[in-house]
């Protein structure tokens, strides 16, 4: 494969991670859809889309450049983080106890 094609391929696939990336945080509510401009929560989505993003991570192992990997892994990160963030705002709004809460229980 030449240089161009290599990198080419690279920026697709940064491109496709930055996709659905940029879909979990619009799921998450986090950023409004572009398309509406408005905020559109799906917590359902989100965790299918970081389903997705950990599949892509399983099937292409070994396989990645250090950026891809880099991206990929970064952008898996903050959006569990958030998706858990989400989850215990939504249970402490019905009163629910959070889970993986760091406040101390005594």
């Amino acid at each position: 494969m030449s240089i161009y094609k290599e990198v080419k391929v690279e920026g697709l696939f940064i491109f496709v991670v930055s996709f659905f990336t940029n879909w979990a945080w619009q799921s998450l509510g986090k950023i409004p859809n572009p398309a509406t401009g408005k905020i559109e929560k799906n917590l359902d989505m989100a965790e299918q889309i970081i389903e997705i993003l950990h599949m892509l991570k399983e099937k292409t192992k070994g396989n990645l450049t250090s950026e891809e990997e880099k991206v990929l892994n970064s952008a898996i990160s903050d959006l569990q983080l958030n998706y858990v963030d989400e989850k215990n705002k939504e249970k402490n709004a019905k009163g629910e106890p959070e889970k993986n809460s760091t406040k101390n229980s005594k």
